[in-house]
């Protein structure tokens, strides 16, 4: 479990299908009687109003099960009887970014929907996670670029040393954090959300207690999110041994400081950082660093985001102690070889980021009123997020989404399940398909992806006897991405030659984050390497690497029937 986990995971090794097919975490995929329409669901807008709102719930079509291989549970003699009637259509256990987009969607749908929250509105991603690390990193952004001579004399600037206030930097990603929140909780206020103070619980079937008070719903949602992943033998002090939730107050800038893991989380660190004039030491269980992305786009980002910076790393180690500074001390990390188990090394440094990745934050939740158990602290759901008990049933009006069900553990993945939640209980099935779920790394350049790696891809391939192909454009063909001095970069396309299939995009480069949604809608909607081929690109815009990548792509399958009847005359 040392092993470095990125911010992006799955609960196991599983394939998700294209467009036609369910996908469940715990069976192979299935042809269903008819498809259905995997819309892509994206993360909700802090606040937007509705024009009109759904029929009531006292409308709505209750889901039926044919088809489907679970069970569902009878409920529980043990553990109370269902009410007759409910104080809200739906409650959702966690106001983080899942239960925000979730809460917003209900409310369009016309349920009247409560969220239960313990801590604070926004979860981990808005308080302790993706907001404040993004005002963190556009410092380190703007540092880089005035620290780069050569970028500058580039383009005609001469800029005077750069300096930084360490607690105007700190205070500006709190106050990110803290308007985001703001705005989070009056859109659900101005909406009809109920926002309900305490730590919510599981009581029984459609029953949910937080503080002294119980509640009841038709359907129940769990979104209680996640908490950084400490391995056992590191003892965090919150001052010189931290996790991502120490370090993004900055509340000191060390000199040198150990990151123990190389995904998201620990790159997207280790560029702050060395912005800002430290020098980074990588620990990496694995042989490699970055093992969740790409190799190629892996090894392109080693070359340019590692190796020309002040970091240096030790790779297939782990960090089997860490003790941090005290008594004049430095922080001491003992390293273990991976494979042989024996003393490799010591560090002495002056801090020490664990970057883990993050585990579920499920306990207290009841859990077991309902005869549920968890796997390693992750709730057991089905491919439509319906939660599953300890018998392999599913547990009615009971659904899980987010980090606490370890499918995809990203902020935008529990938006979009929740979304697909709140189809189903208002009717439309709806099954989201994780590998239209975009990923992004917000380094400086940045790295994003969607769908499936080249060695995933191929293996695939080779089960299901299909040829993969592979397309590749650089950013130093891009007249954009020339004019900004950031022509260092990739994009790769892994597609099926035969009929056209996107199976995954990389991206490496400026703006990669933003420019990896055309693939990821692409793939959500099923579209065709041969029809988005004619999609129209501004120019100059870093739009192009996209179109230029798809353009190069060798497809042999013949183009759709256009969805225009008619030529439109302009």
């Amino acid at each position: 479990m040392h092993s470095t986990l990125s911010s992006l995971s799955f609960s196991q090794a599983t394939t998700v299908p294209r467009s036609n097919y369910a996908f469940d975490s715990h069976s192979p995929a299935f042809p269903l009687s008819k498809p259905i329409n995997l819309r892509f669901c994206g993360l909700r807008r802090e606040a937007f109003g509705f024009s009109s709102l759904a029929q009531s719930c006292s409308n709505r079509v209750r889901l039926s099960t044919r088809g489907h291989s679970k069970k569902i549970s009878a409920s529980s003699a043990n553990n109370g009887t269902p009410p007759k009637s409910f104080d809200y259509d739906l409650i959702i256990i966690g106001a983080g970014v899942g239960g925000h987009g979730a809460a917003l969607h209900a409310v369009e749908k016309g349920l009247k929907t409560a969220i239960i929250e313990g801590d604070v509105v926004g979860g981990t991603c808005v308080n302790r996670g993706c907001v404040p690390s993004k005002a963190l990193l556009a410092v380190s952004g703007r540092m880089r670029e005035l620290q780069s001579e050569h970028h500058m004399k580039a383009l005609g600037l001469q800029v005077s040393a750069a300096g930084y206030d360490r607690q105007g930097v700190a205070d500006h990603a709190n106050n990110l954090a803290s308007k985001i929140r703001s705005n989070l909780t009056n859109s659900m206020k101005a909406l009809g959300v109920d926002i309900l103070t305490g730590f919510g619980a599981i009581l029984g079937p459609q029953k949910v207690k937080y503080g002294n008070n119980i509640v009841t719903a038709k359907d129940i949602i769990i979104a209680t999110g996640s908490v950084p992943f400490v391995p056992k033998g590191i003892e965090v002090d919150g001052k010189t041994v931290i996790t991502s939730d120490h370090a993004l107050k900055l509340e000191f800038v060390p000199d040198w400081i150990a990151i123990v893991g190389s995904g998201y989380i620990g790159l997207e660190f280790s560029d702050v950082y060395t912005a800002l004039g430290s020098e980074v030491t990588f620990i990496e269980a694995l042989d490699q660093l970055m093992p969740g992305f790409d190799p190629e786009i892996g090894k392109m980002a080693q070359r340019v985001l590692i190796n020309p910076r002040n970091i240096d790393y030790h790779t297939g180690v782990f960090a089997t102690k860490i003790t941090p500074a005290r008594d004049g001390k430095p922080v001491t990390i003992e390293l273990t070889d991976a494979k042989t188990k024996e003393h490799k090394d010591t560090l002495e440094v002056d801090a020490a980021l664990i970057a883990t990745g993050r585990a579920p934050f499920t306990n207290g939740l009841g859990l077991e009123n309902i005869n549920v158990v968890t796997q390693r602290g992750f709730v057991p759901v089905d491919e439509r997020m319906r939660v599953i008990d300890a018998n392999g049933n599913l547990v009615p009006h009971l659904y899980c989404i987010g980090d606490a069900n370890g499918k995809m553990m990203l902020a935008h993945a529990a938006s979009a399940q929740g979304i697909s939640v709140v189809e189903q209980v208002t009717g439309r099935d709806h099954v989201l398909n994780h590998l239209s779920v975009p990923a992004a790394c917000f380094t400086h350049p940045e790295i994003s992806m969607v769908g499936l790696t080249e060695p995933q891809a191929r293996e695939k391939a080779e089960k299901e006897g299909f040829e993969v192909s592979i397309a590749k454009t650089s950013f130093k063909a891009n007249t954009k991405a020339l004019a900004e001095n950031e022509g260092e970069g990739l994009a790769k396309l892994i597609y099926r030659p035969d009929n056209g299939e996107i199976l995954g995009v990389h991206i490496f480069g400026l703006h990669a984050a933003d420019l990896i949604h055309e693939a990821s809608n692409a793939i959500a909607l099923g579209t065709r390497i041969q029809d988005i081929k004619f999609a129209v690109h501004a120019h100059p815009t870093l739009s192009e690497v996209l179109d230029e990548l798809f353009k190069s792509a060798k497809v042999k399958a013949p183009v759709s029937s256009s969805p225009v009847s008619e030529p439109v005359a302009v």
